[in-house]
């Protein structure tokens, strides 16, 4: 075996023009298809990061009615079967597997009364918290304080507001910590301003602005949940948000947590149902129940969107293999007709058909790995250099890198064997006759 590699490198590096250009099929081939699958690999990677929010990992379990996010006022109440979710509940939820931590949360967008000095602002959501709200959110105070543990629970009447509500309300560089709030005529005194550790924040340098944008993202204020019985006298259910341990729980950790929320639900309509009552939660919209955002399916449909597009442009990138596996059977049938006289003289001397099989097979396999090392080393390079000019991140697949280089050594072995086969069936008194 090791006599043949030495002879075929042997061979190779006598004829190195035409050995490179025999390669130059299988080094563009496998160099095109680590690039693409490499480019295939990061774009997912980003697909799935920017959808999901890079190192985040939380998912988002509301309570909906039909399609819509569930919204409650004076006007339209809170149903009987749908309960505040229970401090057992939560400790259930805390205990899955695939949830690192839990926060549960009110929310309302109805804000017909918050007000700053004589403005109203209609454009923002008000929250009731919990004290592991902002660490499962990925929120960081980024001006004045948070709130303290004691300020949970002692009716102080303290709020923080988000970067996008501070710059739309408190413009010309006015400092919001300090300022009062009207919330339904109740004063609140903000104490604090937050942000995500990492988000999208538009410019916004007026009012004018933030009206314009609170469209596709309003402004939030965030309150103790047990301030919110003193400015919401109706009894708001509490949304959840759980913090997967990686990207890959998040599904199930969504579910799960949707399902122990559900249960009070389900329990009061199994009984309506029994009495054959109409169930509660069913008027203008459907039944209400717990639903999670499932992010990562919304990422996974993208990238299989993003694969089948690309893997088309794989197969194309795979006939240059065909192209390159047919230079090399050319090749070696060239190489075969060149040494008819050194194989009739083998023969002659007694080397069996193996012996001869073996020789030419050991040089198209060597030619095809080294073809398929270089296409690496070139893909790799290409993939980064696509990566620069388009902007698109890139991740180096070792599996694709370690199929491409069997991939190549198979194209030899397929393509060599019938110039091997070839060179093992001449007659050897014809080999050493030939001119």
């Amino acid at each position: 075996m090791f006599e043949n590699i030495r002879l075929s490198l042997q061979g190779i590096l006598s004829h190195k023009i035409r050995s490179f250009l025999t390669m130059l099929g299988i080094i563009i081939g496998i160099a095109a298809i680590i690039a693409i699958v490499s480019i295939i690999a990061g774009t997912n990677e980003q697909i799935k990061n920017n959808l999901i929010g890079a190192g985040n990992n939380t998912v988002d379990i509301k309570l909906v009615q039909g399609d819509w996010d569930a919204e409650f006022n004076r006007w339209n109440p809170v149903p009987d079967n749908i309960h505040v979710t229970s401090e057992k509940q939560r400790e259930r939820i805390e205990a899955l597997d695939e949830v690192e931590s839990c926060t549960l949360y009110r929310r309302t967008s109805d804000t017909d009364s918050l007000y700053y000095l004589n403005t109203r602002i209609d454009s923002a959501s008000v929250y009731g918290v919990d004290e592991k709200f902002f660490d499962t959110l990925g929120y960081v105070v980024t001006d004045g304080i948070g709130f303290s543990e004691n300020q949970y629970h002692d009716f102080s009447k303290v709020a923080l507001i988000d970067t996008v509500l501070a710059r739309g309300i408190f413009t010309d560089g006015e400092n919001p910590v300090g300022k009062i709030i009207d919330i339904n005529d109740e004063p609140f005194r903000i104490i604090g301003v937050v942000s995500k550790r990492s988000s999208f924040e538009p410019v916004i340098n007026s009012i004018d602005d933030y009206f314009t944008y609170h469209q596709s993202s309003a402004g939030m204020l965030f309150i103790p949940t047990e301030d919110w019985g003193i400015v919401y006298s109706y009894d708001y259910p509490q949304n959840c948000t759980v913090k997967a341990v990686d990207t890959d729980a998040m599904t199930q950790a969504g579910r799960k947590t949707a399902d122990i929320l559900n249960e009070n639900i389900k329990a009061v309509r199994s009984q309506n149902n029994s009495e054959e009552e109409p169930m509660i939660g069913m008027e203008g919209g459907g039944a209400y129940e717990y639903k999670s955002a499932n992010l990562l399916e919304q990422a996974k449909a993208l990238q299989d969107l993003s694969k089948s597009t690309n893997n088309m442009l794989i197969w194309i990138a795979s006939i240059s293999l065909l192209v390159g596996g047919i230079g090399v059977m050319n090749i070696m049938l060239v190489s075969v007709t060149e040494r008819t006289r050194e194989i009739g003289l083998k023969k002659a001397l007694g080397a069996r058909k193996t012996r001869i099989l073996a020789q030419f097979l050991t040089e198209a396999v060597v030619l095809t790995s080294i073809g398929g090392l270089i296409g690496v080393i070139t893909g790799i390079g290409l993939a980064q250099i696509v990566a620069n000019i388009a902007a698109v991140p890139v991740a180096i697949s070792g599996t694709a890198i370690a199929v491409s280089v069997i991939f190549s050594m198979v194209v030899g072995i397929v393509f060599g064997l019938l110039p091997s086969v070839k060179a093992a069936n001449l007659n050897p008194i014809d080999a050493l006759r030939y001119e």
